[in-house]
């Protein structure tokens, strides 16, 4: 009877779980995002008389799905609405495609979104104000697009997030105060956006910040002290702004930040240095790539 009992439990497990199957509508969203980014002209396609497991880049979980992986796949056209309708998908990778028209603002319904890549397509139109309510955000890469307008204040509450990355858009106007209570935040790449006025000191509370990537935008005023010497820090990227060309950096002391600092055409090694240093530097250098570790994250 036990022995009976064990392989009905098992068989019952298999086909409620590892067996389920995604709901009509959710199968109806996933087919409109097909057509919507032109489907047919994909690099790897969906057979649509296929069941959903054979969908390249689909994953489910429990008979919902929660990561749609298509990653550098040649999609086109733009996002359609009701992919806001996916409410238990946790990663969203479309990176590295063709994509264009505005981010749907329905988006921010995806609640359990832990991974929003977007990264160079041809995305154009405002980052959604409300974007900051998606708390489970981890990644936020909207990297190589042509979004205008400002950055969101919003974003600052977003207390999970560990990369944000919105480098080379159209965006303009000043660097929020309030991204520096993203207490989580490790990258933040900013790099290109035309951004103006001062470095908020706001920023040094980003204690667990190891990049900082806010070269070639319109920056001036003094490079905050405190931000440099973040504990954390590896490397801090400046150049081409209007910041002051007189730097006082603090290091060697017990719990200073160890920070490479490009600026003006140098590269200042400050783990060689200690004390307080004023350095007067001048020239040029190239920007970081965003880096996709991982292009399924």
């Amino acid at each position: 009877m036990g022995k009976h009992f064990y392989l009905l439990t098992l068989l019952f497990f298999l086909t409620t779980t590892l067996f389920a199957q995604v709901s009509k509508r959710e199968r109806e969203i996933l087919v409109d995002f097909h057509n919507s980014t032109h489907g047919k002209e994909w690099n790897t396609k969906w057979d649509l008389s296929k069941p959903i497991s054979s969908w390249q880049g689909v994953g489910t979980k429990n008979g919902k799905v929660v990561s749609l992986t298509l990653f550098n796949n040649n999609l086109k056209g733009s996002l359609p609405s009701s992919l806001g309708g996916l409410m238990h998908l946790e990663v969203l990778n479309l990176a590295f495609n063709s994509i264009g028209g505005s981010i749907p603002e329905s988006i921010i319904l995806l609640k359990n979104l832990e991974v929003l890549r977007l990264g160079k397509n041809r995305l154009t139109g405002t980052i959604p104000k409300t974007l900051g309510n998606l708390k489970n955000l981890v990644v936020l890469d909207l990297f190589g697009n042509t979004l205008s307008g400002g950055i969101p204040t919003g974003l600052g509450k977003m207390k999970r997030i560990k990369w944000l990355y919105l480098s080379h858009n159209r965006l303009s106007g000043t660097l929020p105060n309030e991204l520096g209570d993203m207490e989580s935040l490790e990258r933040l790449e900013l790099a290109g956006i035309a951004l103006e006025g001062s470095i908020p000191k706001n920023l040094s509370k980003l204690s667990r910040l190891s990049y900082l990537i806010l070269a070639e935008n319109r920056l001036w005023g003094r490079i905050p002290m405190d931000i440099v010497s973040l504990p954390k820090l590896k490397l801090c990227q400046l150049q081409n702004n209007d910041l002051d060309r007189t730097v006082p950096i603090t290091t060697g002391n017990s719990g200073t930040g160890l920070a490479l600092l490009e600026f003006e055409g140098e590269i200042i090694d400050l783990r060689k240095r200690k004390g307080l240093g004023h350095f007067s530097i001048q020239g040029e250098v190239q920007t970081a790539d965003t880096l996709f570790e991982d292009e399924k994250d």
